[in-house]
């Protein structure tokens, strides 16, 4: 469809264009980015530890083996073994799937739930946006950490039930970020075009306005993924998310936390890769946010 100026026609192929050169720009400034390139880079090779890892070590994670526990590194065991003759290196590779999992997870609900509210307050505005942002007073009220604690103790322990604690806290972020954003689009001119055509609200809500919003969201989710796998991490290291055998990340290091002094490597592994991931995500994240900055000149 081509643009009109008489009969006014909204023009989808310029729109296109533009929007695939903006891509092609942002993609430009975040390769130019040199931490956030190594950042990227260092997440690939994490993808592909969690895809292929546990396919290249010939033990199994959850095998006991006495007359090898508390192995230090070797030929046999790159990175040792834990008091239960486990092989380190393999349940820190299979971990990555069980830590990426719980951080995407979480932001993914957080991100589900966060966007449809944040729309809906954003967009009704009046009782509607009471409701949701009373709310999300009422839950960011509540310290994160001590939100995941309660949800974890009422749920239980589990992949599921720990995503669910820590996604939780993340809906009412993401819903104050968007029904901020939607609140400065819903007065623009292309706003007021689309309701002139009698526009379906639905319709206008997630196909017009959101994706002029979700910059911000991208960049805060990214970097959100880190923040989650550490909570993931605290609530295994307290026993409440991730249970043995599964080798999560923080789950290794709170059964390490009596040999830290006799077998020290056992923490420090899983705490490098857990320390190395959400440096990535950080480096990253930083870089996507420049990279998406409008104000942003080369």
């Amino acid at each position: 469809m081509v643009e009109n100026s008489a009969s006014g026609v909204i023009a989808e192929k310029p729109k296109k264009v533009r929007a695939q050169s903006q891509v092609k720009e942002t993609l430009k400034r975040l390769v130019r980015n040199r931490l956030a390139l190594v950042g990227m880079i260092i997440l690939i090779i994490y993808i592909l530890i969690a895809i292929f890892g546990p396919f290249l070590t010939p033990y199994n994670y959850a095998e006991f083996s006495l007359m090898d526990k508390n192995s230090p590194p070797s030929a046999a065991h790159w990175c040792g073994t834990d008091q239960y003759g486990r092989d380190i290196l393999t349940r820190l590779l299979v971990g990555t799937r069980y830590s990426m999992g719980l951080g995407l997870g979480a932001v993914a609900l957080g991100l589900l739930f966060g966007v449809i509210l944040g729309c809906l307050a954003g967009y009704f505005g009046g009782w509607v946006e009471e409701i949701i942002m009373r709310f999300g007073d009422l839950v960011q009220s509540i310290p994160s950490m001590l939100l995941a604690i309660i949800i974890s103790i009422v749920l239980g322990t589990g992949f599921i039930q720990t995503v669910i604690a820590i996604g939780f806290g993340r809906i009412t972020l993401n819903a104050r970020l968007i029904r901020a954003q939607f609140l400065s689009q819903r007065r623009l001119e292309y706003v007021e075009a689309a309701l002139a055509t009698n526009c379906p609200k639905g319709k206008l809500m997630f196909v017009h306005i959101l994706p002029n919003t979700i910059s911000p969201l991208i960049v805060t989710s990214t970097m959100g993924v880190g923040g989650t796998v550490m909570m993931a991490a605290n609530l295994s290291f307290i026993n409440l998310g991730i249970q043995p055998p599964s080798p999560e990340w923080g789950a290794m290091i709170s059964d390490a936390n009596a040999m830290v002094r006799s077998a020290p490597y056992q923490i420090l592994f899983p705490g490098l890769m857990l320390a190395i991931f959400v440096l990535a995500l950080n480096l990253f994240g930083d870089g996507l946010r420049d990279a998406l900055d409008p104000k942003l000149k080369d």
